[in-house]
């Protein structure tokens, strides 16, 4: 059975994530609390960073087995499935991170609970010489594989109801505090079967700080290391390899994981704005829309921004209309 909503099952992906995007529901079920835009969150201080502005409760709750594995997806705009556009674009390189909450009523619940962390695809390295923006993240893994993101439910948590925080962080412009844009979408779930595993968590607002070295980062300089922000992964959780797309990810621990029941659900992490078309950008070249690339470094793509909105420089490499 299909789910609408950000998951869905299907072990062996990965995922990559585009500019401005939004999750959109899990196959089999509405149960993505989905925003009312594509817009990012960016103070970590807010309320918002739990999942996400303007966003109310979903229709329903999605049943998922402990041990599935559920397919998270994003899109840049809402109810968009194609693969011909990227599922983040604009140069929106970051980690992909996945919590869960449990929660007493998913359907009720504000997100003000405790979340742990039970995936992350972050970042390795491509070459000796490459910069992080050229190296391997977890938003391109999304794109490459047509916005999915395999995510396993660790096979002791205990049955109930959760909260599943999906979030895929850009770094694009992470140079200076606040730069950072978070996707967030929260899914209500119902998780059934388990063990009784209830692993300690963290609280959103609080969990990240602006100036935290995975929120806070020049991407355009030779990396060594990424630490992703928030805490580790729980034991069950996964740690996926960034680049491998396709690859089965590798259970935390070293542990391969089980082979598990698939449970499609779709749903858009973020979601990009399709540009609008203007006269005024010349050459039958497409106005920039807000918040995507308008310039900065070898950017060769048009630079005129959709009325409303200025091409701003955020730093030496990356531009963007506001």
């Amino acid at each position: 059975m299909k789910t609408a909503v950000f998951l869905a099952g299907a072990a062996s992906l990965a995922t990559h994530v585009l500019g401005h995007a939004t999750f959109q529901e899990l196959w089999g079920g509405t149960c993505a609390r989905l925003p009312t835009s594509n817009n990012p969150v960016q103070d970590v201080t807010s309320k918002d960073i739990r999942c996400n502005a303007n966003q109310g409760v979903a229709a329903s709750k999605c049943s998922v087995k402990a041990g599935a594995t559920v397919t998270v997806e994003m899109h840049q705009q809402p109810n968009d499935r194609s693969c011909s556009n990227e599922a983040i674009g604009g140069a929106h390189y970051g980690p992909v991170l996945v919590y869960l909450s449990k929660v007493s009523d998913a359907s009720t619940a504000d997100g003000s609970s405790s979340f742990f962390k039970i995936f992350e695809d972050t970042w390795a390295k491509a070459s000796s010489t490459s910069q992080g923006s050229d190296d391997y993240w977890g938003t391109k893994d999304l794109n490459k594989n047509c916005g999915k993101m395999d995510v396993k439910i660790p096979s002791d948590v205990a049955p109930g109801d959760y909260l599943l925080r999906a979030e895929a962080i850009a770094l694009h412009a992470a140079s200076s505090a606040g730069g950072a844009q978070f996707y967030i979408t929260c899914f209500q779930l119902t998780v059934t079967g388990g063990g009784s595993a209830a692993p300690a968590g963290v609280s959103f607002p609080g969990a990240y700080k602006a100036a935290d070295p995975g929120i806070q980062i020049n991407i355009y300089q030779q990396l060594s290391s990424y630490k992703a922000p928030g805490p580790a992964v729980v034991e069950g959780g996964t740690e996926a390899v960034a680049g491998k797309a396709g690859s089965v990810a590798t259970a935390s621990g070293g542990a391969s994981p089980p082979s598990a029941t698939k449970v499609v659900a779709s749903s858009t992490l973020a979601t990009a704005v399709k540009p609008a078309t203007s006269s005024s950008s010349g050459g039958g070249c497409a106005a920039v829309a807000k918040y995507q690339q308008c310039g900065g470094g070898d950017f060769t793509g048009c630079s005129a921004c959709a009325s409303g909105s200025t091409c701003v420089k955020l730093n030496e490499y990356y531009s963007q209309c506001q």
